[in-house]
């Protein structure tokens, strides 16, 4: 048995120093969002707590789905990198990045530069897809951040990674190998609302329908959400979790929650299940609920 621990969005905090200049643009509005919202909302301690879980659960692997910055700046990539060595060695963690992540065009060099050791492929290539072995399971990441304008949270692949994704994924079902994709947008149409959207979800989704999958995995929406999208032989189960972070004071999405996946069978017919453990309001995580996803269908 192969076991994935899967979080995202830990919005890690709190904003470490900054300039003025810095916040010119799309970053201006979303430290006063900050300010006014997601500090609060999101809960450093209770992070603790899950991580705290995650690693008593000893997972063969994890895979952190974007959104550990709040406005992309430069030096929260430094807290980030912190935090994901918290997690485990380095080849045992995953990372794609989130809208957060790409807040600016000046996030990307810094992002890169900086969180390279948990988004490269296992022969130390750079860039998107990446494409890691780990045991029977082929991890294809992709990266759906963008920069965008004020008020906007959308997601793009474009024509060339969507390429790359199939070329690898054609590739894992030729070696034997369940494939699992880790990406931050919903990569299905209705996944999000207007404005935070994956934009080119439907070529995903055509992708999927040649390809197949046998898990797909995001966050973005900080709620749970289980969808099924067709691909090349079965069904495609596509899981979202939500934040890593979140308190009872408030914000968008549901208390703190990260899952476990178990992975076991041959790439054919692979039996997979889903462990939802969430914090719970005395202070404990606990397990919320344990759903098959083999042998289901659209919903």
């Amino acid at each position: 048995m192969f076991t994935l621990a899967h979080l995202s969005d830990p919005h890690l905090g709190p904003l470490t120093k900054f300039s003025l200049r810095e916040l010119i643009g799309k970053r201006a509005t979303g430290y006063v969002n900050w300010r006014r919202k997601r500090r609060h909302a999101h809960d450093m301690e209770i992070l603790g707590l899950i991580v705290a879980d995650i690693l008593a659960q000893k997972p063969d692997h994890i895979a952190c789905t974007g959104d550990v910055s709040h406005i992309g700046l430069p030096t929260e990539f430094k807290t980030a990198l912190s935090f994901l060595d918290t997690l485990g060695q380095r080849d045992s963690v995953s990372f794609v990045p989130g809208n957060h992540d790409c807040y600016a065009r000046s996030s990307l060099s810094a992002l890169a530069r900086e969180l390279a050791p948990w988004c490269a492929s296992d022969g130390g290539e750079a860039g998107y897809p990446w494409y890691r072995q780990r045991g029977p399971v082929a991890l294809i990441g992709v990266n759906t951040g963008i920069p965008t304008l004020p008020l906007m949270a959308t997601g793009r692949l474009g024509s060339a990674q969507i390429a790359v994704a199939e070329k690898l994924l054609t590739q894992a079902k030729a070696d034997g190998l369940i494939r699992v994709v880790l990406i931050h947008h919903p990569p299905y149409v209705g996944g999000a609302r207007r404005t935070r959207e994956l934009v080119d979800a439907d070529a995903f989704e055509a992708m999927l329908r040649r390809t197949g999958a046998e898990l797909v995995l995001h966050g973005h929406n900080h709620r749970f959400s289980l969808a099924w999208r067709p691909g090349l032989d079965h069904d495609v189960p596509i899981v979202g979790v939500p934040s890593a972070s979140i308190g009872p004071r408030g914000g968008h999405g549901e208390l703190a929650c990260w899952h476990l996946l178990r992975i076991e069978g041959p790439a054919a017919a692979p039996h997979i299940s889903l462990e939802r453990r969430a914090f719970d309001l005395d202070g404990t995580v606990k397990l919320l609920q344990s759903i098959p996803l083999t042998g289901g269908g659209m919903v």
